[in-house]
């Protein structure tokens, strides 16, 4: 996982990454004949106070380029969050997520109605608190409400070139917003975005992965 990560981030040290692991509490692995093409590091965690819910945050997550333009990553994300949330989850879910890259952005239209920030409607206000106090609980000062973007002291920054942006991709209104919004992701600024995982706010392809998307499941600590 740690040389995977390596091959596409600038940055990148085994403490950390080693760091980011033991906060997490389940991992998502994408594998091939035994050969690891991508992972997903997630916390499940309850929030709230009077009416608790759920909260899946994503750590480090990487697709190998062997294996870009596959659904399989996040199909199979998808189906695991499903199956965590049912067996262990509280209320409505929230899904947290920080990116430095357009290309994770883009996955966001492409399976979920709603979600924010977004370039076609302002963040409501409710919406904007609870990214707000999410992102505080879990990222302390790295967070900056004011602009809505993670700063790390050692961020990971995409390899030179990951951070081109493909001919064509420039007029996709999705990404424009993102380098928009998030100037600073060539250095390895992490935009904060929220979106509530449920049946009514999935994409037709949402939901085809909420229905068909398997996972096999490993629990070699015996913890979770």
């Amino acid at each position: 996982m740690y040389r995977l990560l390596d091959e596409h981030f600038e940055g990148i040290s085994r403490e950390r990454f080693e760091s980011d692991l033991e906060e997490k509490n389940w991992v998502l692995l994408l594998e091939e004949a035994g050969r690891l093409l991508g992972f997903s590091t997630l916390l499940l965690y309850e929030s709230g106070d009077g009416a608790p819910f759920s909260v899946v945050y994503s750590g480090d997550t990487i697709v190998g380029r062997g294996a870009w333009g596959s659904m399989a990553l996040p199909g199979s994300w998808i189906a695991a969050v499903r199956a965590l949330w049912e067996r262990e989850g509280r209320g409505r879910l929230f899904w947290l997520l920080l990116t430095s890259g357009f290309r994770t952005y883009r996955f966001l239209p492409v399976f979920w109605r709603d979600f924010h920030p977004r370039h076609d409607a302002p963040v409501p206000v409710a919406v904007r608190e609870l990214l707000g106090r999410l992102a505080e609980e879990r990222l302390g000062s790295a967070f900056r409400p004011e602009t809505g973007i993670a700063r790390f002291r050692s961020p990971q920054v995409l390899r030179a070139d990951l951070r081109r942006i493909p001919i064509g991709r420039s007029a996709d209104p999705h990404v424009t917003f993102f380098t928009q919004r998030n100037p600073g992701w060539v250095d390895g600024d992490e935009l904060v975005c929220l979106t509530e995982i449920a049946v009514e706010n999935l994409t037709p392809a949402g939901r085809r992965m909420w229905t068909h998307g398997q996972c096999e499941w490993e629990n070699p600590r015996g913890d979770a």
